[in-house]
């Protein structure tokens, strides 16, 4: 018997299919299992990893209380800061699967709403069964989609605030694995660099617990990974559009494959157009007020070396990797060198005004998200939040 839930059952015909094909939908608008499979699969290449060193942990949690009156002095905030917590990437994989897991269902439920292309003869064998096949493999592909996101990204993520997304998690936590290889490969002292990470973290910290910039930020991007709309026919569309006659077509087939929307049917809507630019703004004053912070921070902890850090990891951070593209496309976040800039004006705009023993205002209960047109004249976003 076909599954009722179903709008067609293309393999009646073939239990045995129909059979496979339900267990790759799995339950629900997202197959978890694919997401958490393909995520550590991702973050581990398949190779066992090893559990974080103890003197390791002992290490940073030595360090973490060096930098942390530093990073309250500098932002005028007196918080209590945690001991990081150590993963491995695997784990991390795991914990940001977890974290992002409202916006991923958020994506799924408004992909699983009335799909668009109702033009097409509904009566057709084909399309009905094509359709059907589409429905039944999207839980499967969304789960492959963004589980493959988050395991590429657990492979270069020093901790969870890499990215200006705010989880659910309250605390500190850092790879230690990448931090040093990456400061392996770069020539850095290791302890600097772990200095240097923790200012990072610590600052990403405090920022997120600010709660007008956490939930106005967050709001965003909720918005923006339910506005999608869902066209299972995006993909076939955009390779049937390729022209293989002129210049590499393989190459032409794999950029299309590489766009997540069009692998998961996902279509931008006009809401998520009018949203981009409200949304760059804030993640601009997250980024550079963070940047701002942790050069501050990392001056007076590190010393002349904390540039030569600073280089290496925005450079990094400037030069777009293949998971770029699915945060980007997926979940409207832009952090690259335009978004930097933009944020590092800014920040320089308001303490070049009010001076920077008064940046305590970013994270005072009187703060906001900046606005797309105060990004650009950090004047207006003062006279709105100190009314001078």
């Amino acid at each position: 018997m076909s599954d009722p839930s179903l709008p067609d059952d293309p393999f009646g015909a073939m239990p045995f299919l129909g059979d496979i094909m339900r267990a790759l939908s799995g339950s629900g608008p997202l197959n978890w299992d694919a997401a958490r499979q393909f995520a550590v699969l991702g973050a581990t290449a398949g190779n066992a990893e090893p559990n974080v060193d103890p003197l390791t942990r002992l290490r940073y949690a030595e360090l973490a209380r060096i930098v942390g009156p530093h990073v309250a002095d500098v932002t005028g905030v007196d918080s209590v800061i945690p001991d990081p917590v150590l993963m491995t990437r695997g784990e991390w994989a795991n914990e940001t699967l977890t974290d992002y897991r409202p916006l991923f269902t958020t994506l799924a439920t408004a992909l699983t709403s009335t799909a668009t292309g109702t033009d097409q003869d509904a009566t057709d064998p084909m399309t009905q069964m094509m359709s059907g096949l589409s429905q039944m493999m999207a839980p499967a592909m969304l789960g492959m989609t963004v589980g493959s996101m988050v395991g590429s990204l657990a492979q270069r993520v020093f901790g969870v605030h890499d990215l200006p997304i705010p989880r659910q998690r309250r605390d500190i936590a850092l790879v230690p694995g990448t931090i040093e290889e990456f400061a392996g490969e770069h020539g850095l002292d290791i302890d600097e660099m772990r200095l240097w990470v923790l200012a990072h973290e610590i600052a990403g910290h405090l920022v997120f617990n600010q709660p007008t910039l956490r939930d106005g930020l967050a709001e965003m991007i909720t918005h923006h990974v339910g506005g999608f709309r869902p066209d299972p026919s995006a993909l076939a569309d955009q390779l049937g559009s390729l022209d293989i006659d002129t210049g590499d077509p393989l190459a032409s087939i794999q950029e299309a494959l590489g766009d997540p929307t069009l692998l998961i049917g996902a279509v931008e809507s006009d809401e998520q157009r009018e949203l981009q630019p409200g949304l760059d703004a804030a993640v601009a004053m997250v980024i550079g007020y963070t940047d701002w912070v942790v050069d501050a921070v990392a001056v007076r902890v590190i010393g002349g070396n904390a540039l030569t850090i600073a280089d290496a990891v925005r450079q990094r951070r400037d030069h777009p990797w293949p998971d770029d593209v699915f945060v980007e496309r997926l979940l409207g976040v832009r952090v690259g060198s335009q978004q930097v800039a933009r944020g590092k004006a800014f920040i320089q705009g308001v303490v070049d005004r009010v001076g920077d023993d008064r940046l305590g205002i970013f994270l005072g209960p009187e703060s906001a998200v900046a606005t797309p047109a105060e990004i650009d004249a950090p004047g207006l976003w003062l006279a709105r939040i100190t009314g001078e």
